[in-house]
């Protein structure tokens, strides 16, 4: 009927606030595991090109579970037991199809990446990788749809909005569980891939007779049966670009060994405020227009200022998230700081341009938000399923390459960040 209930700015500034700071904790946790001296991503470098696309799993695919059972649960879809149980087993069903291919085609990405820069190719090491890259995000993500689905059931039950809990919270354990996920599966394979490389042979070819299985789950569910067609395009785009952001990190860790420290707090906190963006808007247009006709009160075509200050709809939430990122990049910047090293060691120049480039990264992908959803929307495409994998990977890109152009200013200035 076009109309849309607004929310107090203190109601949707709660609601976000405990997850969001959770989901801070979160990646503190994921750079520090990050930044512990395993033997593993020592020997095998092309374990860091996978970081930050598995990272960005949980974008591309939990996130986008979050944006679609937010989106009928708000539109009154999730009040029937019997529809709700069809939705959360098709989607689990279709999350764990997407994990298996996308994290066999990212660990070929690492390898093929890997095996360019380095010059020879290891078998050992691509099993290795494969093996542990899809036992990292089937088990992650199907940890975090229950986190979500259990988050999403309960917030619709207390009348409170899922948009702004569902994806922060389930990303306040997404990183750390992905990261210590990969680093303790990938160092109990590397204790076999050199002599029972067949063990690894094993867990691939398990996964991948699991999935005829899971795709006549999806097939026979009608509402994820569109997903199993569709969502491929932004996935798998989306897994490429992280896997950008990994090369960054591989060819920046080895000149400053503190990046990795750093470097999932800004990516994470980065994609999770774009991601409560980026699932209101969209259920903001589903509640309010057909697809393909861009409702009155927005528009597509908007000045940063309208739609990230003042203007449009969503503004106000833009104001909430870029204060939130300030002040949470802040605290997280001094907490991992004090714990990596066991004492406070950042200077002012290092806080200053962190907190810029954190700054610069969340304004351009809340920007790109509204115009990529506007968009997809005017093309009737469902930003659900599409909108939320571009975001957070481009978020990894961005977060990536700023902070480690931070790290080379400071650097040239003579006024680096030594822990």
């Amino acid at each position: 009927n076009g109309a849309v209930t607004p929310e107090r700015w203190w109601s949707t500034t709660l609601q976000v606030a405990v997850p969001f700071f959770l989901a801070g904790v979160g990646t503190i946790g994921a750079g520090l595991t990050l930044g512990y001296e395993w033997a593993v991503f020592k020997d095998v470098s092309a374990l860091l090109i996978l970081v930050p696309p598995l990272l960005g799993l949980k974008g591309n695919l939990d996130m986008c579970l979050a944006s679609r059972l937010s989106t009928q649960a708000n539109m009154g879809k999730m009040d029937s037991w019997g529809e709700m149980w069809k939705m959360i087993v098709g989607n689990v069903a279709v999350v764990q199809i997407q994990a298996i291919v996308a994290a066999l085609l990212v660990s070929l990405f690492a390898v093929s990446m890997n095996a360019i820069i380095e010059g020879w190719f290891n078998l050992n090491h691509a099993l290795l990788l494969s093996a542990a890259s899809i036992t990292t995000a089937t088990s992650s993500c199907f940890v975090l749809d229950l986190v979500m689905i259990g988050v999403i059931v309960a917030s619709h039950r207390f009348r409170m909005n899922p948009d702004n809990l569902a994806t922060p919270l389930a990303a306040s354990i997404g990183d750390v569980v992905s990261i210590n996920l990969l680093a303790y599966i990938a160092a109990a394979f590397f204790t076999v891939h050199d002599t029972s490389y067949w063990i690894l042979l094993i867990v691939i070819v398990v996964y991948l007779l699991f999935l005829p299985f899971w795709i006549y789950v999806v097939l026979h569910n009608e509402y994820t049966r569109p997903v199993l067609t569709s969502g491929w395009v932004p996935v798998l785009s989306a897994l490429f670009i992280s896997g950008l952001g990994g090369l960054v990190l591989d060819s920046v860790v080895d000149l400053y060994s503190s990046f990795v420290v750093f470097q999932p707090i800004i990516n994470g906190i980065g994609g999770n405020l774009v991601s409560v963006q980026a699932s209101r808007i969209s259920t903001m247009l589903h509640q309010s227009s057909l697809r393909g006709i861009i409702p009155p009160h927005s528009r597509l075509c908007a000045t940063p200022w309208a739609a990230l200050f003042k203007g449009l709809p969503h503004a106000g939430t833009a104001r909430i998230l870029i204060t939130m990122n300030l002040v949470g990049q802040l605290v997280f910047l001094f907490v991992a700081d004090y714990i990596h090293w066991g004492r406070s060691t950042v200077t002012a120049a290092f806080a200053l341009s962190y907190l810029t480039v954190s700054l610069l990264q969340v304004m351009i992908l809340l920007y790109i938000a509204h115009l990529l959803i506007h968009l997809m929307w005017k093309w009737r495409v469902d930003p659900d399923n599409s909108a939320i994998p571009f975001l957070t990977s481009l978020g990894d890109v961005l977060g990536s390459s700023l902070l480690a152009l931070a790290f080379i200013i400071l650097d040239t200035l003579h006024l680096p960040y030594s822990g």
